[in-house]
Formats: structure tokens, sequence, C-alpha cells
């Protein structure tokens, strides 16, 4: 999801900012002003991290919070950077903090295995003072760690717990899924921490793609074939059309009281929830990772007023989530 500087190995993250920000660059010029911040955090063993903080010291309480009127999640305590998406020195700075951060051990599948799933999020805010019109919106990139099993990965003790844990969280995305693909009157987003916190974007909202990665290796074929077999009932998943969420203050025409906010989640274009497979990096809103032997967004292209989401290419759409496991 991170990836490296260099510019044939570079990350999902850096290749949706770079995009933001040229779509930023052309809508400014139609008079949009935009405000832009970036959070990142990780969630290890059900407990949330900030990948993003000032030290290495980690005392701090991180919880989901819910909006009451919105329905929008946030997590109290979490860093909020303010970032240019055209700036890449400050992109990789965001990168290296993450990555310092981030928690990874060795297996014996995986030298620099992830231990666990990590959420990337752009905040936006967009006025355009000519129109009175605002907009708000989130874009989140999120890696899911891989599963694993046991036997291969020959992790025990603490890294054991981590991969109970991980493998526990992605059963729970899994049960969503399924209760989604059944349209149940009930989905059970408060199995885990991850599935709550993505809620929104498995709720019609917005638009989401899953990218499944698969590991080219033989003797990683079973664990590839039940990868698939995930992403083939991901595909069966029925979110709806992304609504979006419009509400016109005219009480003042003579201030920017008038304000115009679009939110979406996630969800494809024709309102189901598809997964594509490849190796390559591209956009993406949940990425599955290759099975660990031991897995949209994108958002419109033009005017913010659109209410799209996902991986954005715009700077001016609103939510939309992603999610990238990787090989272990």
């Amino acid at each position: 999801m991170q990836g490296l500087r260099s510019a044939e190995l570079k990350g999902i993250i850096p290749r949706a900012m770079e995009q933001v920000g040229i779509c930023k660059r052309g809508l400014e010029q139609e008079g949009w002003k935009y405000e832009m911040e970036v959070s990142m955090l990780e969630i290890y063993n059900e407990t949330i991290r900030d990948l993003l903080r000032d030290d290495a010291t980690e005392n701090t309480s991180y919880d989901i919070k819910v909006d009451s009127k919105t329905g929008e999640r946030s997590v109290t305590n979490l860093n909020r950077i303010p970032l240019d998406p055209s700036d890449v020195v400050a992109i990789n700075r965001v990168m290296e903090t993450a990555a310092k951060y981030r928690s990874v051990g060795a297996t014996g599948m995986n030298q620099t295995s992830s231990r666990s799933h990590s959420v990337f999020t752009l905040h936006l805010k967009a006025v355009h003072s000519g129109l009175k019109q605002r907009i708000k919106g989130t874009l989140n990139l999120v890696d899911l760690a891989g599963s694993e099993r046991l036997d291969r990965s020959g992790a025990t003790g603490a890294m054991a717990k981590e991969t109970a844990a991980i493998n526990k969280s992605l059963s729970s995305l899994t049960d969503v899924f399924a209760a989604i693909g059944k349209k149940a009157a009930h989905i059970p987003f408060r199995n885990s921490k991850l599935t709550y916190l993505l809620q929104p974007s498995f709720s019609g909202n917005g638009k989401t793609l899953m990218m499944v990665n698969l590991s080219p290796t033989f003797a990683s074929y079973s664990e590839s074939l039940s990868s698939l077999r995930f992403a083939k009932q991901v595909n069966q998943c029925e979110l709806g059309k992304a609504k979006k969420s419009l509400s016109v203050d005219v009480s003042n025409e003579t201030n920017d009281d008038m304000s115009i906010s679009s939110n979406s989640t996630s969800g494809s274009s024709s309102g189901r929830l598809t997964s594509t497979t490849g190796r390559k990096p591209g956009t993406t809103s949940i990425r599955r990772p290759a099975a660990r032997s031991t897995a949209r967004t994108t958002g419109p292209k033009a005017r913010p007023m659109t209410g799209k989401s996902s991986q954005k290419h715009g700077a001016s759409t609103p939510a939309s989530r992603s999610v990238r496991p990787r090989n272990r």
C-alpha cells in the first residue's frame, strides 16, 4: 500500500494522492478552495494505534465515535496532519513515519509480515465562495493483513496471538460480506474494530473496491484459491446505488451559509462491491493480501458536487473507503 520511493514501486497511497493533487489543481482554477488533512492508524490485536503519533511511546487511548446525525466515524485523539497532495516530499515523510510505527515481524513465509491492518484516511473540505457551496468528504485506503496458517508461518508466542487476532478480524469481515450478500436484516459490523470503522463504506453511501493480491508460488496454491473464492463472495455483494446527502441553507444568502454537503462511502458505479485480482498497484478501496501461508475507491474525476468517492482521482469527491491486504 505504501510502496517505495522509486516511481515504479510507488504504492497505492502515494499514487492516489498524486491523482487527488492533479484534480485539485484543476478545480482550484474553477474557484474551489481545498483544505486537506491525513491520518493513519493500525488495528493491532483489536487495539487502535496512531501511526502518525509524535513519538514511539503509546499511552493514548483511541476510540471509534459515531456522529449521531450523520453516522460518520471518527477516532478520538488521532493525529491529523495538514497535507498538500502535490507535495511529494511531505507524502514520503508521512509514509516513513507510518512505516516506523507499523507492527511488522518475520515469519516462516515473510520477512516483513504485517501484524496489523492499517487505514490511511484523507479528510478534505472544499468551498466555492462564488457558488456559495461547501463540500466535505473522506478517502479511506485500507491495507488488510493477510490470513495466516500457523503450520506454515511458524508463528509462536506473541506472534501466534497476532495471527489469531488477524484471522478473527478477517473472519468478521467475511461475515459482513456474507450478510450483505444475503441482504440480511442485521449486518454484524460491531464484531470487530475494522468492520465497525468501515461500516459507512459498506452501507451504500458511496463506492468501494476490493483488490485481492495472489501469491505466484505453487506452494501457496491453496491460499490463492481461498482468496479467489473470497473475492467471488465479495463480488456478489450489492450495496445499491451510491447516495448523495445534500443540505441547503438559504437562511442568509448574503453569507456563505448556503452550503451543500455531499457524503458518500463505497460501492462501485453499478452498485456492486467488486473485487479484482492482480499484482500491480491501482485504485483500490479494500485490498485483501495474498494469503500469508503460514485477501474504490475511484472517485469522480470532475466536480466535487458529484458526491462520489472511494479512491479519489478527484479532490472534490467526498467519502470513500479503501482497503488493501498484502502478501504474507
